[in-house]
């Protein structure tokens, strides 16, 4: 069996304002259930994206947040450059810290924002991130 990108998990401290900002993103996050500090979204490619504000502070006696710059990069495609400054545009507007405005790179056309916790998301045109057909 091949090893599988399964799930996502983001240590996040206001869980309101984490859901708040993917769903403006335009990911069809649920509402927590009960009183567990806890939502799962799973995407069309089989990835689900966890959001929590207690599991590795709970499970790992370790766990400290990150005090400075960024370690990851989420890329979510989009869709068509058109796509990408929409999202981008419409996340910053609303007050989100947009770290690279729309631009075409070595690579793909792409954009990044941070979450409500500083996690960069890179907005990208990409197809070779497209979920498969």
């Amino acid at each position: 069996m091949e090893i599988q990108l399964a799930m996502v998990v983001l240590e996040v401290r206001d869980l309101d304002a984490s859901i708040a900002f993917y769903r403006r993103l335009g990911l069809d996050i649920p509402d927590p259930a009960g009183d567990r500090p806890i939502v799962i979204h799973r995407m069309g490619s089989g990835v689900s994206l966890l959001l929590t504000t207690s599991f590795a502070s709970h499970y790992d006696p370790g766990f400290s947040r990150p005090t400075g710059g960024y370690q990851q990069l989420l890329e979510f495609y989009v869709g068509e450059d058109a796509l990408v400054d929409s999202v981008f545009a419409d996340l910053t507007a609303a007050g989100y810290h947009g770290r690279l405005a729309p631009v075409k790179t070595v690579g793909p056309y792409a954009a990044m924002v941070e979450d409500p916790d500083g996690n960069v998301i890179l907005l990208t045109s990409d197809e070779a991130a497209a979920p498969a057909s």
